[in-house]
């Protein structure tokens, strides 16, 4: 019987085994727990001895702060939303500062734009720098007071909500303001072109107008080679002067020209339209090289009993560089650089006045104008009459003029302000100054009746040769034959009647055919010369009426046509 007890109990130990096991464990367990949270607790406490008096408390900011400082343990959540704020604070008070400068680049009729953007972006400013919201940025990360960051969360947003807000209105003036600008430029970059193009198109008529068409370059030849196959019937050489040349009893004429159709057109019709041609004289004057062209185109005719007298400027010896001072500036290298030059870059540095670099401004052919005392020593008026007119009347009511005195008859070209000295000389310089007025009334070129009588007593050719050697460096005028003209004869020119010679047919469209019909002598003045084919067409038939297309030579090289 005690056997069978004891058997009976074996199991029972083997069923009690695997449950003191478990036990164990699970006490083993808690004690571990307890032992982890015990050893937490006092290290906190250690940390902050402040949040935990004795190890306990039940006050719920102590509670809070413990769940805040175990939860520091691994990060502090307010720190990176306090730098999140920060962040969206800053990048608003730019984008506030940019559109505020946009508005300021597009020039709105409205400064409010740029005043309301202004102020926002100090408000950012303003808002960070609050003594209340600085401590959130210099305290430690778990320092952080919560409901402060809670303010300046509030603040930053409804100041971003704003921001989105004036954006958004703004939009459709920066809008609009942008498409303005826009055009603004394209019209700039349009009127940087047409700058280019006018500058480029007034090279280009410049070197038209300096060509010698072919038809013309014809001519001069077939006329040359006239001259050459029989020189007995052209040559003047050895030959006595005739007298009607030194007749101060008949009208003079003085042309200088080395254009050989031009010339014979200003004297076919001064001819056609005098009444008495055989009292007339024309002293024609030309270069060495169109001479024998000049000679055969004038000796081939007998205009009406005209007399015409034609001679090389090589002809009058005291015309060298030792006296004349544009023969002595013409060796100067500068000087030829400038005028011969024919690049764009170099042309179209003074658009205003890019006509006068044509080299016949400083030709002596140009300059002969003020050497008619010398040049005919025996005469005491003279009609001065460049190669671009045509004459439509009688002129001989011009020696009947009383010239009071005055050496220089002229018609006046002034108007309002325009063509007066100020616009032809440099009168910042203290020569010009001090001799001439600024508003002084100019005169024109091309038609002038000269007392050569009144020229010698007044000394103006060497009134003329002082301020030309003077404007050597071109400081007191710039180019050309007009300003020294009007320099030489500032207090000795007699305006006359407008009717005698009316200007401007070679750039003018606008002129009347009521006041050219009336005028006695129209000027073809500009870049659109009769014989070239630039001309304008409504004015080229005053001048073609005069060619003399009978002529075999001027038919030959097809002129005209």
């Amino acid at each position: 019987m005690a056997n069978a007890t004891l058997r009976s109990s074996l199991p029972d130990r083997k069923n009690r085994a695997p449950a003191f096991t478990f036990k164990l464990f699970a006490s083993s367990l808690s004690i571990a727990v307890l032992l982890f949270f015990t050893f937490s607790l006092l290290f906190i406490s250690s940390s902050h001895p402040s949040d935990l008096k004795l190890g306990i408390t039940s006050d719920l900011n102590g509670v809070g702060s413990i769940r805040r400082s175990v939860l520091a343990l691994k990060s502090d959540p307010l720190k990176p939303r306090l730098d999140q704020i920060r962040k969206q604070a800053e990048d608003h008070r730019s984008l506030a500062l940019a559109y505020a400068s946009y508005a300021r680049k597009l020039k709105l009729e409205n400064s409010k734009l740029v005043r309301v953007f202004a102020d926002l972006s100090h408000t950012y400013s303003d808002l960070v720098s609050k003594s209340s919201y600085q401590a959130l940025f210099e305290s430690d990360a778990n320092l952080i007071d919560e409901s402060v960051l809670r303010q300046f969360e509030k603040e930053v947003k409804e100041q971003i909500k704003v921001t989105r807000q004036m954006i958004t209105e703004a939009k459709e003036s920066f809008d609009n303001q942008l498409k303005i600008q826009k055009l603004k430029d394209t019209i700039f970059a349009v009127n940087e072109q047409l700058t280019k193009a006018k500058k480029q198109g007034a090279f280009s008529s410049l070197i038209a107008a300096k060509s010698i068409p072919k038809s013309l370059h014809c001519l001069a030849m077939r006329l040359m080679e006239e001259r050459i196959a029989h020189p007995e019937k052209y040559m003047d050489e050895g030959k006595p002067t005739r007298p009607e040349f030194e007749d101060p009893n008949l009208y003079h004429y003085a042309i200088f020209s080395d254009n050989v159709i031009a010339a014979s057109v200003v004297v076919n019709s001064a001819v056609k339209n005098s009444k008495e041609p055989w009292k007339h004289v024309f002293h024609v004057v030309t270069d060495k090289m169109n001479l024998g062209a000049m000679q055969v185109m004038f000796k081939m005719r007998e205009y009406n009993g005209a007399h015409v007298e034609v001679k090389a400027v090589e002809d009058y010896k005291f015309l060298n560089s030792s006296y004349v001072p544009v023969l002595r500036q013409l060796e100067s290298a500068n000087l030829q650089r400038f005028y011969f030059e024919n690049k764009l870059e170099n042309a179209t540095k003074d658009t205003t006045n890019m006509k006068f670099r044509n080299p016949k401004y400083l030709s002596i052919l140009n300059h002969l104008r003020f050497y008619l005392p010398e040049m005919y020593p025996k005469l005491h008026r003279v009609l001065f009459l460049d190669d671009d007119i045509v004459v439509q009347r009688d002129l001989t009511g011009l020696w009947k003029i009383d010239m009071d005195g005055k050496v220089n008859g002229a018609v006046e070209t002034c108007f309002g302000s325009f063509h007066r000295y100020a616009q032809y000389m440099n009168f910042s310089h203290p020569l010009i100054k001090e001799k001439f007025n600024p508003k002084a009334c100019a005169w024109a070129y091309g038609m002038n009746f000269f007392d050569l009588d009144a020229w010698r007593r007044e000394k103006c050719t060497e009134e003329y040769h002082y301020w030309q050697n003077l404007n050597e460096n071109r400081t007191l005028w710039k180019l050309g034959t007009l300003p020294p003209g009007l320099i030489t004869f500032y207090s000795t020119t007699k305006p006359l009647d407008k009717s005698w010679h009316v200007l401007g047919l070679g750039y003018n469209p606008s002129i009347s055919m009521d006041e050219i019909n009336n005028a006695a002598v129209v000027h073809f003045n500009g870049n659109m010369k009769p014989w070239l084919d630039i001309a304008m067409n409504q004015f080229r038939p005053l001048w073609t009426k005069y060619v003399d297309y009978d002529m075999e030579f001027v038919q030959a090289c097809n002129f005209g046509l």
